[in-house]
């Protein structure tokens, strides 16, 4: 565009040379070229084409990321958590939460992706918090959440769901997954570690000091809530 700005005909977008690239390769990238890309991936699906076959973005009574409360989005107060599923080999999961004012993370372990075994794991992992600790979950619009209502009628915690395909929508849980894949890599079996291991795991980030809190860790900010809370 910038060396043909008068010439429409000349233009070409970046979806363009991804379509060229895959239709040449039958839809499957060589490894030569694989290299070359940011993310990659050696098949690329179109980000509209999915939505409807797998059911995303389908809930019955679902509250929008868009319509949270102004001290979720601001991070006003410490009890607000963001969530998602990290997956492994084997058809194997694992369920991490994090607050998103101290960074303060939780793990629990699944037995499968189906939306019962997932709700029964955040079920038990937020009994182990004060309950004025645990008012918001946000997730993305994933199968696993469809019992979502279930959830909050246990815990009294509202279920935020994000919109399709926008993990930024929940980044300090995206930043977590990344930090978390230094231990759990992907490919391998994730249903091999114990929760007592998983709680290991937690406690590593958690006595890891951020300079997103000021050095300091995120069991100290988040310890010092539950005090002030008691």
């Amino acid at each position: 565009m910038r060396e043909h700005p008068d010439e429409e005909d000349r233009w070409v977008s970046h979806e363009t040379i991804y379509r060229s690239l895959f239709i040449q390769t039958r839809g499957v990238l060589k490894k030569e070229l694989l290299a070359h890309l940011r993310a990659t991936r050696s098949i690329r699906r179109s980000r509209h084409a999915t939505l409807k076959r797998s059911g995303l973005g389908r809930f019955n009574d679902a509250v929008s990321i868009r319509d949270r409360p102004a001290e979720v989005t601001d991070r006003a107060v410490p009890e607000n958590w963001e969530g998602d599923l990290i997956a492994g080999s084997g058809n194997s999961f694992i369920a991490t939460l994090v607050e998103r004012q101290t960074r303060y993370v939780m793990l629990a372990k699944v037995g499968n992706k189906d939306s019962h075994s997932v709700i029964q794991a955040l079920i038990k992992q937020s009994r182990k918090l004060p309950k004025q600790l645990y008012r918001s979950l946000t997730w993305g619009r994933e199968s696993e959440m469809a019992g979502h209502k279930s959830f909050t009628l246990t815990t009294d915690t509202d279920v935020f769901l994000c919109e399709p395909h926008s993990p930024w929508q929940r980044g300090t849980n995206e930043n977590t997954n990344r930090l978390l894949r230094q231990y759990f890599p992907k490919g391998t079996d994730l249903s091999i570690h114990s929760q007592a291991k998983l709680s290991a795991v937690a406690r590593q980030l958690n006595e890891r000091p951020r300079k997103t809190l000021g050095y300091e860790t995120p069991a100290e900010r988040f310890n010092a809530c539950v005090a002030s809370n008691r």
